[in-house]
């Protein structure tokens, strides 16, 4: 029996790459469907002539893109066409930090900005450098300096590419790694968004990293969190939050709330503190999903 992690999913059958470094392809045993496992790519399995034999426990899972066990998501994030939306890469970021994922912000774009909207640009990644986020942002997109940084980062990882359809993740994988030779898209101008240029999800082996190349996506439908979960997700809070008068202060109506004080103050970002009002609201007002 070998082990592995498997790196491709289609049409019922899973490339498993082996701890060998051997790929093999298998089939799902038959009691998987009735047992409700769906294995998925990134998944660590046993498996033995050509057969899935167990799927092992994950650390974390992504339900779009479907992929397990992911050390670091890189948030593919435009600059510019479309337009950086700061609620947006919050949604990622909190989707993220839920499962225990390192997050790696990466604009794209930076190229097609005026001097001035650069330096906006830029402000915005120092405040997201200052809560903790590893970001990489420079005039230059894919300058060699910022992807040498990004592939240390990288290596021997199983990563997922995140982001916005548009946002240049097939791009930044080309310039890792330019023998992939991925197809990329035009933005749509009609209707403004990206057309979907990858079909499938799988890992490809980017110098040492197993990298998902997957679908795009807009937005989130909704937010798998309690409004009292929500605060932990934003790290800046997480950090202020024993400062507070309460236990268990929502950084909303309460008195003596150190965030909001940090928010007045200019530690805290406002766009970071009004997406958070905006995201407890959504929960608060979400109606329970009784189909999952």
């Amino acid at each position: 029996m070998k082990t592995g992690t498997i790196q491709q999913s289609l049409s019922g059958f899973y490339d498993v790459i082996a701890d060998d470094g051997e790929i093999y392809r298998t089939r799902g045993r038959g009691n998987f469907r009735k047992r409700k496992i769906k294995p998925i790519v990134g998944d660590h399995v046993e498996f033995e002539d050509g057969y899935l034999l167990k799927v092992l426990p994950r650390r974390n899972a992504l339900v779009r893109p479907p992929v397990a066990n992911i050390d670091a998501a890189v948030v593919a994030t435009a600059a510019t066409q479309p337009d950086f939306s700061a609620n947006l890469l919050d949604r990622q970021l909190i989707a993220l930090e839920r499962q225990g994922i390192t997050p790696l912000i990466y604009f794209s774009k930076t190229d097609l900005l005026t001097s001035d909207e650069y330096q906006k640009i830029d402000q915005v990644a120092t405040g997201y450098r200052t809560i903790g986020y590893h970001v990489f942002c420079c005039p230059q997109p894919f300058a060699k300096a910022q992807l040498v940084q990004l592939q240390d980062l990288l290596t021997g990882k199983i990563v997922t590419m995140m982001g916005q359809t548009g946002a240049g993740k097939s791009t930044l994988l080309n310039h890792l790694a330019p023998s992939l030779n991925l197809a990329t898209g035009e933005i749509s101008q009609a209707l403004k968004r990206g057309r979907h240029t990858t079909r499938k999800v799988s890992l490809l082996d980017v110098n040492g990293a197993l990298i998902a190349d997957t679908p795009g996506f807009s937005s989130y439908e909704d937010f798998a969190v309690t409004v009292t979960e929500l605060p932990g997700l934003f790290p800046e809070m997480r950090r202020l939050s024993p400062q507070c008068k309460f236990r268990g202060c929502l950084h909303i109506k309460e008195p003596h709330c150190a965030v909001k004080d940090a928010v007045e103050n200019g530690i805290i970002m406002k766009s970071r503190y009004d997406d958070y009002l905006q995201f407890h609201e959504l929960i608060a007002n979400q109606k329970p999903n009784y189909k999952k």
